[in-house]
């Protein structure tokens, strides 16, 4: 926790968004997704939705990602009434200059509005050969070796515990759920392991090859932060990465056409993530909002 950064302060960013949702004849809803690269298409999906500018909400920090909008978005998912869902369309990053404890303030923002459930999504790049551009990955655990946290800094006792376990942070009921409905979407699903790396610079080869020996799939510069504030709050937490890069120094694939979920082509690696996003946003947005909608109707929120 930043200096300043008290319960007042969360309550005061929750209450600016309880407020604006209320005034829209709205409740509110109980389950969110921060959207990651690619995944803006999601939103779009959602029905009578209304945005709400992340500037507009007290102390809320901004993205200076080009490719992230900045915005909450509030709208139904799927065709039943009731289904309201809060999308994070867009998501702030250390690389932006924030600090791990910064970080922490959108999910903790959500857990006082009264969100229980929180979907994390990104792009990723993936370290595991069978792993390819277009694919999607349930996330099934992380690795964060680079030092500090968002819960460092004096505890906030109304957000959650000084000390937390961690033992079942992507909530493992969700992960079943979504794996059980993978066989009908239109990309292939895997479950895998998430290793954080700072950036904005992608990894090396070396740094990959010793993300391969700690047993991770799948690398990326998010949702690790986010994923360590849900777990502080108690939320029930649910992680899916789409695939749109090799990581660098992996062996090539053959015909990556057939192979991956999408087509793509001879790329320099920093395009190809906006190319395979591209590709793949609707097939992946279309699994994500079957996922979502499973939540809800299990009552997993």
């Amino acid at each position: 926790m930043v200096e300043g950064y008290t319960y007042e302060f969360y309550i005061k960013a929750a209450g600016y968004i309880k407020e604006r949702l209320l005034k829209d004849g709205r409740n509110v809803p109980t389950l969110a997704v921060v959207l990651g690269t690619g995944c803006a298409l999601f939103a779009e999906r959602l029905k009578n939705r209304i945005s709400i500018p992340y500037g507009d909400i007290p102390g809320f920090p901004t993205t200076t990602n080009p490719s992230h909008k900045g915005e909450l978005v509030v709208g139904r998912i799927g065709g039943a009434k009731g289904n309201d869902i809060i999308c994070m369309n867009g998501r702030m990053h250390f690389y932006e200059g924030y600090s791990m404890e910064e970080l922490n303030i959108p999910v903790h923002v959500l857990h006082v509005l009264g969100v229980k459930t929180l979907v994390l999504t990104n792009a990723a790049g993936s370290c595991n050969p069978r792993m390819k551009p277009g694919d999607a990955v349930v996330i099934k655990d992380h690795i964060k070796l680079y030092g500090g946290s968002p819960m460092r800094g004096p505890n906030v006792p109304e957000l959650g515990p000084r000390f937390f376990s961690v033992k079942d942070i992507y909530t493992k009921s969700l992960r079943v759920k979504a794996l059980e409905l993978a066989s009908k979407a239109g990309l292939r699903v895997h479950e895998g392991i998430y290793m954080f790396f700072p950036g904005p610079q992608f990894e090396t080869a070396s740094e990959i090859r010793a993300a391969q020996i700690l047993g991770a799939d799948i690398v990326g510069m998010s949702t690790v932060t986010e994923a360590l504030t849900a777990a502080h709050c108690g939320m029930k937490l649910f992680g899916l990465a789409l695939v749109t890069n090799m990581a660098t120094g992996v062996d090539e694939y053959d015909n990556p056409a057939k192979e991956a979920s999408c087509d793509i082509e001879e790329v320099d690696e920093v395009d190809e993530v906006d190319v395979v996003a591209a590709k793949a946003s609707a097939s992946f947005s279309s699994y994500l909002e079957a996922v979502v909608t499973s939540f809800i109707e299990a009552k997993g929120e």
